[in-house]
């Protein structure tokens, strides 16, 4: 606004004439307190062309006053709520003369002053209550004292204001396009696209703007202000207003605080902490998403929940002022997960399972003749897999499974097993399952706890190399292959051939070095050291040890990478 008139000072110093005390918690004395308008003061001068953030208590008015001292003045006032809905008036009131009525020449007091603008209701032109961003605009304002009277019902709350006298060339608030929504182009289970026609400010007036896309399951929200105290009521808290000449002190003592029926008094000022009242704040639980994403006009949102409702509201900031403006927002439901067909496991049989990344599949085992047992052997040939297996709908079996693992079930006649793999986080998973009511060799090879190659640095030559690998006490047949690598084999290469299920059936013959059998009932000695020869000198190999079960079921041990010397 223009500069401030002396009289204008006078009006907004504090009362030095009666000192303040801080309230009770007693509800009746503290709304007399506040009716008071000697003991309540609160009031602030709005500055012209910046936008001001403030802190308002339940129930408890706030004013802010600037004046105009010209007639025929543009005038724009914007009100943002944030996190609760605001009742606020704008009136004009005359300036009250500087002179007294018996002409002396000498001011009025300060108090009589103060009274005179109290007394005098003023002008209204304009009011409104909710939690819409809202604004007054006049294109020819006469001069005069303006008031702006803020009150939120429902709880303390945070707002914004916005006044300027130069509203044409201001332009703070980044402009909306000719159809402001926001529409849905994409709707899949997890995932919705959102698109936007882009904001004018950047196009034409050529000011630096950004997106920012908010996402939860409630409802579509007005401001970022109130997406902001949405997100973080910690963050509110170092927000709330601090004493000052325009803040009454039971206002502080009063933030802070659980309520407390008590009686009991709750001084700022004799008990001091460095901390006030985080003792008594705990955070509440956020479901909501906010994403900037520059200036970018279409967007999707991933990772949501099938069959789910979301609301998606877009903002356009300003880059330099941080000031905003919303879009219309949008809700959409995101689609049902396809019904998962169940595959069918048949008795003995070992059956091949592709499971998707986080995704989940569906195996039925239901056994024609009646039983006693269920032998499961699963053997995830990748990262670990979840299982679980229900009887008639009862839960048996709830685990990860890596590598090879053998569950026994508790058997029941007529019972039907329903089997569900969920992928994990990382990728893909493939794994071979076999069910059955009567194991008798087992089709899958028992495995030692360390599946790794050792190979030897000292005995290493340029034309050899010797490794070590661990077995078991079960006699199995183990095979070990070679293949000739780059030198800058690198472990993403290496983890890709990770694949525990590929068996040699699935390697060159020219790459097979020997196939053996050994075992050792004691498992400190089942160990086998082997020697491949007729490498090249100063060249890297990938080695590969198999080892093959009764039932004909090849694993892959871990595979190990080694180099020949160069000299010799």
């Amino acid at each position: 606004m223009v500069p401030l008139h002396w009289c204008m000072l006078w009006l907004l110093l504090p009362l030095s004439s009666r000192t303040q005390k801080l309230p009770t918690r007693d509800e009746e004395l503290f709304q007399m307190q506040i009716r008071d308008k000697a003991f309540f003061h609160d009031s602030s001068v709005i500055p012209d062309g910046a936008e001001i953030s403030s802190y308002l208590f339940r129930d408890t008015p706030k004013r802010y006053f600037f004046v105009v001292e010209e007639d025929n003045t543009p005038l724009s006032v914007t009100v943002t709520p944030c996190d609760a809905p605001l009742a606020w008036t704008l009136s004009l009131q005359e300036l009250p003369e500087e002179a007294s009525g018996e002409g002396s020449g000498d001011p009025e007091p300060l108090a009589q002053q103060k009274q005179q603008i109290i007394n005098e209701e003023g002008t209204e032109l304009f009011s409104y209550k909710g939690n819409d961003v809202e604004y007054f605009v006049s294109s020819s304002s006469p001069s005069g004292l303006y008031q702006l009277e803020l009150l939120s019902t429902e709880k303390d709350t945070h707002f914004k204001v916005y006044a300027t006298t130069t509203p044409e060339s201001d332009q703070p608030y980044p402009e909306l396009p000719y159809d402001p929504r926001v529409d849905v182009t994409s709707l899949g289970c997890t995932t919705v696209t959102l698109a936007w026609k882009p904001s004018p400010t950047a196009s034409l007036l050529k000011q630096p703007i950004q997106y920012c896309v908010v996402i939860n399951k409630e409802h579509n929200f007005k401001s970022l202000c109130a997406v902001e105290a949405k997100l973080s009521a910690d963050d509110a808290f170092m927000m709330a207003p601090k004493p000052g000449l325009d803040f009454s002190p039971f206002d502080f003592a009063h933030f802070g605080f659980a309520s407390d029926n008590s009686g009991k008094e709750h001084s700022f000022l004799t008990k001091p902490s460095p901390k006030l009242g985080r003792h008594t704040y705990s955070r509440p639980k956020v479901d909501i998403q906010k994403i900037c994403i520059g200036n970018k006009n279409i967007f999707t949102v991933s990772d949501l929940k099938p069959d789910t409702q979301y609301y998606f509201d877009v903002f356009v900031a300003n880059s330099n002022s941080n000031m905003s403006t919303a879009y219309v927002g949008t809700f959409a439901r995101t689609k049902e997960e396809a019904k998962q067909k169940t595959v069918e496991l048949k008795d003995g049989k070992v059956t091949d399972v592709f499971v998707k990344r986080k995704g989940a599949k569906f195996l039925r085992f239901a056994p024609v003749s009646s039983h006693q047992k269920v032998t499961l052997f699963i053997h995830s040939c990748l990262d670990a897999v979840q299982i679980q297996v229900r009887r008639d709908g009862k839960l048996l079996l709830s685990q990860n499974v890596e590598g090879i693992r053998q569950f026994q079930l508790r058997g029941k006649p007529k019972a039907k097993y329903l089997i569900r793999l969920k992928g994990n986080k990382k990728g893909a998973s493939m794994l071979k399952i076999l069910a059955t009511t009567r194991p008798s060799k087992q089709s899958f090879p028992s495995l030692p706890e360390d599946t790794r190659i050792k190979a030897f640095d000292k005995l290493r030559t340029c034309s050899s190399a010797t490794v070590a690998w661990l077995g078991t006490q079960e006699r199995n047949k183990f095979c070990i292959y070679k293949k000739e690598v780059d030198d800058n084999y690198s472990e993403d290469q290496k983890k890709r051939e990770q694949n525990q299920c590929l068996g040699p059936d699935t390697r060159k013959k020219s790459e097979k070095v020997l196939c053996k059998y050994f075992h050792s009932q004691n498992l400190h000695k089942a160990v086998t050291t082997e020697t491949i020869k007729g490498l090249q000198p100063g060249k890297s190999y990938l080695l590969d040890v198999y080892v093959t079960g009764h039932g004909g079921h090849s694993v892959k041990y871990q595979s190990k990478v080694v180099k020949t010397r160069k000299f010799c």
